[in-house]
């Protein structure tokens, strides 16, 4: 996924500048970019993903906060975003909803996400992929997901839901993972974009994201923070800042070190539709920014 792509980008260009800065007593060197790649990836994950919210408790500071009554998207929907490092273009990713299907006999919302690095990266780490995400019309779990990646390390995986066993399977190029135990109400990583916009926002509140990726089964606290204005494409947007707990996740200890922890942050509107409009993602010096493309209403 673009998250995925990003974290292996960041991962890789910080390994070679730390190469070309001399070693001190003061100077931190990440000896492996898979290592930190692993880390990243899962920590951009977990944090675009836990803004994305489950349906069923959303928990903030003052009381709960019910779920929309109207589904905020439809078929059709299609936005595009553009990713930079600092002035120089990294690539693009779409984000669609297609019309319903039914899946194990149940109507289900399909998403889709598609990514693909430009030439220039390419050359550092060329990503061509595709994620599909399957949910009930109901926003309240997932049904079935998969990902397609072209790239040094090619990826055929797909998640099957078992919901009377509470289990979650991860298959990749036809070998199967022992299925793990899932929350009720779990979301696979692409389809809680949308389970975001199928909630109520308000500042200073806390979400409790379960998450699974079909490996790990994950709950996370994220944070919304203050209301701002930010502009893109010469274009005003009214947001919400969103930012998690990197602290909740350990995991990170083991791969990256904690003058590198990332520091990750997303701009939803600040309406019924909660759209993300801005991506950032931050490691040591290195900074990415994708921005919405699409001219919105």
């Amino acid at each position: 996924m673009v998250f995925a792509v990003l974290g292996k980008l960041l991962a890789i260009t910080w390994v070679k500048i730390n190469k070309m800065i001399p070693k001190s007593k003061t100077t931190t060197i990440i000896s492996s970019a898979d290592g930190i790649y692993s880390g990243l990836s899962m920590s951009i994950i977990l944090f675009l993903f836990t803004i994305m919210f489950l349906a069923f408790t959303i928990i903030s500071v003052a009381d709960k906060v019910p779920p929309m009554k109207e589904i905020p998207f439809q078929p059709g929907e299609k936005l595009k975003y553009r990713g930079t490092w600092g002035i120089i273009p990294a690539g693009e990713l779409t984000l669609e909803v297609l019309p319903k299907e039914t899946i194990n006999g149940i109507e289900a919302y399909h998403f889709v996400m598609i990514t693909k690095t430009n030439t220039i990266v390419d050359l550092i780490y060329k990503i061509r992929e595709r994620q599909d995400s399957y949910v009930d019309t109901g926003m309240t779990h997932s049904i079935f997901y998969k990902k397609k990646t072209e790239s040094k390390h090619p990826r055929d995986v797909s998640i099957n839901f078992n919901w009377e066993k509470l289990e979650a399977t991860y298959i990749n190029f036809g070998r199967k993972k022992p299925p793990i135990n899932i929350l009720p109400g779990t979301f696979d990583p692409l389809a809680l974009f949308y389970v975001l916009r199928f909630q109520n926002m308000k500042e200073n509140s806390e979400l409790y994201v379960p998450l699974t990726d079909g490996k790990l089964n994950i709950e996370v606290r994220t944070i919304v923070g203050k209301r701002d204005r930010i502009k893109i494409k010469e274009k005003m947007y009214d947001t919400f800042e969103i930012t998690p707990n990197m602290e909740m996740i350990d995991k990170l200890d083991e791969v990256v070190k904690k003058s590198d922890h990332p520091q990750l942050k997303v701009w939803v509107t600040a309406d019924e539709k909660k759209i993300p409009v801005k991506i950032r993602a931050k490691v040591g010096i290195i900074s990415f920014d994708f921005d919405l493309e699409t001219n919105l209403p």
